[in-house]
C-alpha cells in the first residue's frame, strides 16, 4: 500500500459516517443497516460448501427510542476502530470495551457500555455491514495455534518486517497470530499438504519425529477448537491448492473442530468462506479404526451423554447427513456408545501415530 493511501477499512468506515451525515443534512434520521445474524438467517450454501448468512436485514435508527442507544453505541465502536487504524494501534475486544465504557464526557454520569456483552455484538454488526473482519479494524482475538513446516512468511508489524521460517522454530513452532492477513504475506510454501492435529500433545509428538519434514506437510495444531486466525491460515493454505487433512479425537469435540474448519460455524456464518475450508477431509479417529487396528478395542472410552447427543445433532444437519460415510460413523457411535482419543495411537509405541497417518494417507482412508 502506497504511503499516505488509506486502508480499505478506513475508507469503509468513512463512507459509513458520510452516509449518516448525508441523512442528517437531508433532515432524515441516520440509519445503520446490516444482515441479520440470528439462527433463522443462517443457511448452508451447497454451492460454496459452507454456512453463510441469508438476505434478511435489520436496521436501527437514531430517532427511535428503542434503538437510539444501540445506534449511538454502534457509531461509537466504528469511530474508535477508525482511530485505532489511524494510530496503527491494536487492542482486544476487551480493550475496546474499556476505551468506550465512559466515553460520553466528564459532564455525563452515564456509561456508554455497562457490560462487554453489549459491545461484542456491535463489532460483529460492523464486520457484516462493512464486509470486513474485526482484524481489519485493528481488533485482536486470542492467539491460538502452532505451525511447523516448509512455510516462510513476512510479518510486517510495529514498523518492522520479520521473516519467519516455520521449519526453523524448534520444539515450540510458530504461534499463529490473530491476524494473518494485514501485514502478513507468504514468501514461500514448499509443502505438499496440510495436517491439522487437534491436540498440542500429538503435535509435539509428530514434531519431535519430524513428521512434517519426512512427509513434506505443514503441521498445525489449533490446540482444541480452532481460532479465527488459525482457520483463516488453513483457508489461505488451501487457496494455494494444498490438500487439508484433519486429525482429531472420535468424540463430540473432535467432530465440532472438524466441521467448524470445513463448513464454518453458526456464530461465524457471516465470515462464510473466508474461514471455511470445504475441501478439507477427515482422517480420524474413526470407528472403522477399531476393525483395522485391533489393539484400539482395549483403549476405547465410554462415550459420554454429550458425545451421543452431539452425534444425534450432527445427523440432523443436512451438510453432514448428505455424506453416507458420516451417517454410518455417527450411528455407530450412538449404537456402541464408544469413543476413541487420538492419544490411544501411542499404545503400541510412541512412533505409531506417524505410522497410522502414513498408512491412512497412502490408502486414502478419509471421511468427507
Amino acid at each position: 500500500m502506497a504511503t499516505g493511501e488509506k486502508k480499505p477499512a478506513t475508507k469503509k468506515l468513512e463512507e459509513l459516517g458520510e452516509s449518516m451525515l448525508s441523512e442528517v443534512n437531508n433532515g432524515e434520521s441516520p440509519t445503520f443497516e446490516t444482515l441479520l445474524r440470528s439462527r433463522g438467517n443462517i443457511l448452508y450454501d451447497e454451492a460454496i460448501g459452507c454456512l453463510r448468512l441469508g438476505n434478511k436485514m435489520e436496521q436501527r435508527t437514531f430517532l427511535n427510542v428503542a434503538q437510539a442507544r444501540k445506534f449511538m453505541q454502534t457509531v461509537a465502536v466504528a469511530a474508535k476502530c477508525k482511530k485505532f487504524i489511524e494510530e496503527e494501534s491494536h487492542t482486544s475486544i476487551r480493550g475496546l470495551f474499556y476505551q468506550l465504557k465512559y466515553s460520553l464526557g466528564e459532564e455525563f454520569d452515564e456509561e456508554l457500555f455497562s457490560e462487554q456483552e453489549e459491545s461484542n455484538p456491535l463489532i460483529e454488526d460492523l464486520e457484516v455491514a462493512l464486509k470486513l473482519k474485526r482484524e481489519d479494524l485493528n481488533l485482536n482475538t486470542d492467539r491460538k495455534g502452532v505451525v511447523a513446516g516448509s512455510v516462510v512468511l513476512m510479518d510486517k508489524f510495529g514498523g518492522e518486517s520479520t521473516e519467519i521460517d516455520c521449519a526453523k522454530q524448534g520444539r515450540s513452532g510458530w504461534m499463529v497470530p490473530s491476524d494473518v492477513d494485514n501485514g502478513m504475506d507468504f514468501i514461500s510454501v514448499d509443502a505438499d499438504w496440510v495436517l491439522v492435529v487437534e491436540k498440542d500433545a500429538l503435535w509435539q509428538r509428530l514434531n519431535e519425529d519430524k513428521f512434517w519434514k519426512k512427509e513434506n506437510c505443514v503441521l498445525i495444531t489449533p490446540k482444541g477448537q480452532a481460532s479465527r486466525g488459525c482457520r483463516r491460515l488453513i483457508r489461505k493454505l488451501a487457496n494455494k491448492k494444498l490438500p487439508v487433512i484433519v486429525f482429531t479425537d472420535n468424540d463430540a469435540w473432535g467432530w465440532y473442530i472438524y466441521w467448524a474448519i470445513k463448513t464454518g460455524s453458526m456464530n461465524l456464518a457471516y465470515l462464510a468462506n473466508d474461514i471455511a475450508t470445504p475441501e478439507a477431509k477427515f482422517i480420524g479417529m474413526t470407528m472403522q479404526d477399531l476393525k483395522d487396528y485391533d489393539f484400539l478395542n482395549k483403549l476405547t472410552i465410554k462415550a459420554k451423554d454429550v458425545d451421543v447427543k452431539r452425534a444425534e445433532e450432527l445427523l440432523s444437519y443436512p451438510w453432514i447427513s448428505m455424506h453416507k460415510p458420516w451417517v454410518e460413523e455417527l450411528k455407530t457411535v450412538i449404537k456402541t456408545k464408544r469413543k476413541i482419543e487420538q492419544d490411544a495411537l501411542q499404545g503400541p509405541r510412541l512412533s505409531f501415530v506417524g505410522e497410522y497417518l502414513r498408512e491412512k494417507m497412502a490408502k486414502k482412508k478419509f471421511l468427507p
